[in-house]
């Protein structure tokens, strides 16, 4: 009988050859994840192949610094998130129509039914809108003092959201899914990149004087990242709790006492080197301890000059305005002293529809009489600021809100309902066109038209500017390659530098 079995095959049939191979076969996969591990292996590397990009990490360093994936434009993220769902009529998105057919049914719109009901007739802006700036572009009365720096902005009109509804809107653009659950954008920054301070946070979430937003925590939450990549979050009132030593401790005995803390977490760790959760505990005791040294210096407010501090308006006789302002200034000193990403919130959710945040359905005009003064002088002041200690060269500046507002007022009502199919945000400092306008909505503001954008195109514009590919920054898990644009998103290139 002729043997058809070609050599290899021959050799199966050997045990000796059989478990030489089978040696060989398993000492290869150990050596293959032992490289993937360290960042070895083209894939995870980053080669040209276009695989996942998953930064490699050392649970005992978990914020050292690491390398983007190209040079970026961007080395921090200052992000201003107004909460509540800021209008684009009544302040940068100026649709003349709407003054021309105030009062008029919109057309198309007889059966609309929106998040609270019905809605009535086009309702023009109750502020007037001006040219600002020497390219002239439009912005309304209401936030006047950032209409003012409209040369050193870049705005994007075109925007859509998935949801109209708050909370799912917050988290869409907080973390790119409308559930809970994911990682927020500034856990993902985290992640990717760590921190150039080793004595503050990497990612800082710093909540207005009134409390926090909706979806609270998931704006700065890890999701399933490893929970040392959260973000740590206090305000200018309110700084990290418990970092005071007790009384009676001695400076001595305290170090003393976290040296021999630290040997017994890192000899657990040794057993343990998968478990994030203790290396997350531990890494957070060890910022807590410097955060004793650095945290005072970088919340004494009171230190800066007095023409800053008229500038922001920190001083102001209302509190929260004193508080929104004094927030600001926080920012730009945590920029300052290097920390990766932060992020301001304008408005709470707990004081009720439309009170503390920007969410007018009932009575618009009159709330927004309250939030405009609140945002408008700090944001301004601090993107001034930002500029001339030449920190807008490195510093992304991010303006941004759940979604947009409706044209017209609600039936029996005189305010705006939710509407995810067209809203403003804008851009300034690193990277970007200024002064620059991307996208159009419609006649009336109504839907975005022109370029349409969505959340995932404006997240990886974000992470393109910080050297990041959106489409392999990525994190296994439960048999996916998770990444903070899900398996959408284009970068937005018109809006950037060339």
């Amino acid at each position: 009988m002729t043997n058809s079995l070609s050599r290899s095959g021959r050799d199966l049939l050997s045990r000796r050859q059989f478990f030489g191979h089978t040696g060989i076969g398993l000492g290869g996969i150990a050596l293959a994840h032992l490289l993937h591990a360290d960042g070895k292996l083209a894939h995870a590397a980053g080669s040209s192949t276009g695989g996942p990009i998953r930064p490699a990490i050392d649970p005992l360093r978990p914020h050292a610094s690491r390398a983007p994936h190209f040079t970026p434009r961007a080395k921090n993220v200052l992000m201003i998130y107004c909460s509540g769902a800021i209008s684009q009529l009544d302040t940068f998105d100026y649709k003349p129509e709407l003054f021309r057919r105030n009062g008029q049914p919109m057309p198309g719109a007889d059966q609309l039914v929106t998040f609270q009901g019905e809605n009535g007739n086009l309702t023009a802006p109750r502020y007037k809108f001006r040219p600002r700036g020497a390219c002239g572009k439009m912005t309304s009365d209401l936030l006047p003092r950032i209409g003012e720096l409209a040369d050193d902005l870049c705005f994007i009109h075109s925007l859509t959201s998935k949801t109209n509804t708050h909370g799912p809107g917050e988290n869409f653009m907080a973390t790119g899914f409308t559930l809970d659950g994911f990682p927020s954008m500034g856990a993902w920054v985290n992640y990717a990149l760590g921190s150039e301070n080793d004595q503050l946070p990497a990612f800082v979430a710093i909540p207005d004087p009134r409390g926090v937003p909706q979806s609270g925590t998931n704006h700065w939450a890890p999701g399933f990242l490893p929970a040392v990549f959260q973000g740590t979050a206090f305000n200018a009132s309110q700084p990290v709790r418990f970092l005071d030593t007790p009384a009676g401790v001695t400076p001595q005995s305290d170090a003393a006492s976290r040296d021999f803390l630290k040997l017994l977490n890192d000899r657990h760790l040794e057993q343990f080197p998968g478990d994030t959760q203790l290396a997350a505990r531990i890494a957070s005791y060890e910022l807590a301890a410097k955060l004793q040294m650095s945290l005072p210096d970088v919340a004494n407010i009171d230190a800066e000059s007095a023409h800053t501090l008229n500038s922001y308006g920190a001083n102001d006789a209302d509190p929260v305005k004193a508080g929104f302002a004094r927030n600001c200034i926080l920012a730009r000193r945590l920029v300052e002293r290097g920390v990766r990403f932060v992020q301001v919130f304008n408005g709470s959710y707990a004081m009720g529809e439309g009170v503390g945040n920007w969410d007018g359905h009932k009575a618009l005009y009159e709330q927004y009489a309250v939030h405009g003064p609140i945002l408008d002088k700090p944001v301004a002041a601090l993107v001034v600021d930002l500029k001339q200690r030449g920190l807008l060269e490195d510093t992304l500046v991010v303006f941004c809100t759940e979604f947009g507002r409706m044209p017209t007022f609600q039936k029996g009502a005189s305010g705006r309902d939710h509407n995810p199919k067209g809203f403003t945000a804008w851009l300034a400092g690193a990277g970007v066109r200024a002064p620059f306008t991307y996208g159009a909505t419609d006649e009336f503001g109504y839907q975005a038209v022109e370029n349409v954008s969505t959340v995932y195109d404006f997240h990886a514009t974000i992470l393109h500017l910080l050297g990041l590919d959106h489409t392999r920054l990525s994190f296994y898990h439960n048999g996916i390659e998770r990444r903070l644009t899900d398996v959408h998103g284009e970068v937005i290139h018109a809006m950037l530098k060339a």
